[in-house]
């Protein structure tokens, strides 16, 4: 079965309790639950990672070259992650940017993204409905013919 990859990165282990205000209330494992059920729609199963550290963020993006597709919030590393950022132009697969709070409407530093320009789109300041949102959008990017089989 073919899969996708739901990557996070830094702090958002902790998403759910970790500043509401910004980031909402919902759990990292309900937006799991979520994108799963948008992406079984195609027959596609999903392979969900989070990690804090730059370097397996890397490790797990290699991992599964052979995904459909990603959906994909570098977190902070968006500002500054140039390993990730080389690693997702290496991701062969569409990909699609995640972030829950707009960034435009926050600190000035969180304006520039070094991994954007490489997505096939960016979704962002929707909370966790974006991640429902970008896993749709990823269902319509990947053709039929792109799905091993």
């Amino acid at each position: 079965m073919s899969h996708v990859l739901l990557l996070n990165g830094p702090n958002l282990g902790t998403l759910g309790t970790r500043q509401p205000e910004i980031y909402g209330t919902t759990t990292l494992a309900r937006i799991e639950a979520e994108v799963a059920e948008e992406v079984s729609g195609r027959g596609w199963r999903l392979v969900a990672e989070q990690r804090n550290g730059e370097g397996e963020l890397i490790d797990v993006l290699q991992r599964h070259r052979d995904a459909v597709g990603a959906l994909v919030n570098p977190g902070a590393l968006m500002i500054a992650g140039w390993g990730l950022r080389d690693a997702l132009a290496d991701f062969g697969p569409p990909w699609v940017e995640v972030h829950l709070s707009n960034v435009w409407a926050r600190e000035s530093f969180r304006h520039m993204s070094v991994t954007a320009p490489l997505a096939a789109g960016v979704v962002m300041g929707l909370g966790a409905l974006g991640y429902r949102v970008a896993a749709r959008a990823l269902t319509q990017l990947v053709p039929p013919a792109a799905e091993p089989g």
